[in-house]
């Protein structure tokens, strides 16, 4: 399902991958840890091939390994099938603000990686959750480098900069 353009100040936090039931719930995919946390907003921006809404979220809970949703103004299986493959968003200012020692990933991608002899390793993409940590996905013209991010080898994360500094060798 192609949407129009996400805003700049607005934030993915999952999508719209089936319905549930006869009542209009869907099934939710997200991107949130836990993944819980995206019934904490009380509304999303839902994003079709007809342009972004904004739908107040009445009820959410897990459901097998999935989650489910009901939201406002969508009461039987025929309106949530239309919200399926939809973006689920937020505005960026209906975030809480990271808790001390703590980011979010969304502020690591775009920061340029730099070892302590000064090189740049290239610009953060993406991060991977591993399960044992977080990778840095760190791309560098054609070049990819998967940095752990853990405390052995991130010596600085500096936001208001966009640079992280790492203990890496450029070589690696």
């Amino acid at each position: 399902m192609s949407e129009p353009a996400l805003p700049a100040d607005w934030v993915v936090l999952g999508e719209i991958v089936g319905v549930h039931g006869v009542r209009g719930w869907v099934k939710v995919k997200s991107h949130t840890r836990p993944r819980e946390a995206i019934f904490e907003y009380g509304s999303w921006q839902v994003g079709t091939r007809d342009g972004w809404r904004n739908v107040s979220v009445i009820s959410g809970r897990p459901q097998g390994p999935g989650l489910v949703a009901h939201l406002d103004g969508i009461a039987d299986r025929d309106q949530a099938r239309l919200l399926v493959g939809a973006t689920i968003a937020i505005s960026r200012d209906q975030m809480p603000a990271a808790k001390a020692g703590e980011v979010y990933w969304l502020d690591l991608e775009g920061c340029e990686v730099i070892n302590r002899d000064g090189d740049s390793l290239g610009v953060v993409s993406h991060l991977l959750e591993t399960g044992a940590n977080d990778v840095l996905v760190v791309q560098n013209g054609g070049e990819e480098r998967l940095i752990p991010y853990v405390g052995d080898f991130i010596d600085e994360v500096d936001l208001e900069h966009k640079v992280i500094r790492v203990d890496w060798d450029k070589d690696f």
